[in-house]
């Protein structure tokens, strides 16, 4: 089948400059007394506030841990939807990036969500602009809109579907069995791999993510030579070349899992570096390597951290709380129709997870 990259132009994206300010506001380390404290003070203002702290595998240690210690959770973009929509707070903090943020105001109006810093963005989201992406579906009326999580809410206005990583593959499925034809955007990886996996017609948006763009197909090769014996594990957001040579692919909570019940001593993780915290956590036995985005001469082997993530701290979300500072806001008409994609989503989700355990939504058993 005939394909369409939109050749445009991602400088705003991964510029230099945009990921040097990233990196700027990235908070300094703390030491063990300023931890203590600003956690002890994050605790005392979600309790007094009504809220509750829902944080991506990518951010912060220390904000992973504050999300579990305070009956938050640390999770995918996917169950942070669906946690922060289910919960009974009336303040949700969302440490990670700020679509993950929209998305939680989406799903919730009535609720106030914060963040600890709505500079944080994401790569993909900036290089998918509204305008511009809706010229693209206007070219081609007879597809099936499909995006990414990681896209702004008036990006999810314009699509049919809102996916993650954990059920791209089984939404996309389901509508090549219905004969539908798919603009996807925007992550071109990710997106090349389901169409490889699901051979349905896909259009692609020319995006990627400046964190598992970066993976090296050689070096990974590479690295397998001195780790015979180690699962490759890769996010589907990498190049070809590294999904290719891997174990397990899939989502955050996917990779996770293989770690937590994989039979192997050594794991190399193709993903953000953040989520390393968690891994380690739940398999402390298990020895994990990061996998290379460059070569033996680079200053830095592997750099895979998002700049963006990096960004949220444990004094972001006291300010937030504290100050009031980091509010998001989605306003009509765009939150409503962004609403409908991410609502197709959740819903089927919710029976694809019943009919695999044989329950029926809202009956039980069946």
């Amino acid at each position: 089948m005939d394909q369409v990259l939109l050749d445009f132009d991602r400088q705003d994206a991964q510029g230099a400059t945009c990921t040097a300010q990233a990196w700027a506001k990235v908070p300094a380390p703390l030491t063990p007394t300023q931890r203590q404290s600003l956690k002890q003070r994050a605790k005392e203002l979600l309790a007094a506030k009504g809220a509750v702290l829902v944080a991506h595998y990518y951010v912060d240690g220390d904000l992973q841990d504050l999300a579990q210690e305070t009956g938050g959770i640390v999770s995918d973009s996917l169950e942070m939807a669906r946690f922060g929509r289910d919960h009974a707070a009336s303040t949700l903090v969302v440490a990670g990036v700020r679509f993950m943020g929209e998305t939680a105001k989406i799903l919730s109006p009535e609720k106030r969500v914060l963040m600890p810093d709505l500079d944080a963005t994401c790569s993909l989201d900036l290089g998918c602009p509204p305008d511009a992406f809706n010229a693209f579906c206007d070219a081609h009326p007879d597809r099936t809109v499909v995006v990414y999580a990681n896209t702004s809410a008036a990006v999810k206005a314009r699509a049919d579907w809102m996916v993650t990583s954990s059920c791209a593959l089984e939404i996309v499925s389901e509508l090549k069995a219905r004969g539908e034809k798919i603009i996807w955007a925007p992550d071109r990886h990710l997106g090349r791999y389901i169409q490889d996996q699901t051979g349905a017609d896909m259009l692609m948006w020319n995006g990627a993510c400046i964190v598992h763009d970066e993976f090296k197909g050689l070096e990974l090769e590479l690295l397998r030579e001195q780790h015979p014996d180690a699962l490759i594990l890769v996010h589907p957001e990498s190049p070809a070349s590294v999904v290719a040579q891997a174990d397990v692919v899939g989502s955050t909570s996917a990779l996770i899992k293989a770690v937590v019940e994989g039979k192997a001593r050594e794991y190399v993780v193709a993903t953000d570096n953040g989520i390393l915290h968690r891994m380690r956590q739940l398999a402390p036995d298990k020895v994990l390597i990061e996998a290379p985005t460059a070569g033996n001469s680079a200053t830095c082997k592997s750099c895979a951290h998002c700049p963006w993530m990096a960004m949220n701290g444990l004094q972001g979300v006291v300010d937030c709380l504290e100050r009031g500072l980091g509010e998001i806001q989605v306003a009509e008409p765009v939150r409503g129709q962004a609403l409908s994609c991410i609502t197709r989503m959740l819903d089927f989700t919710a029976a694809l997870k019943a009919k695999a355990s044989g329950m029926t939504p809202g009956i039980g058993a069946a």
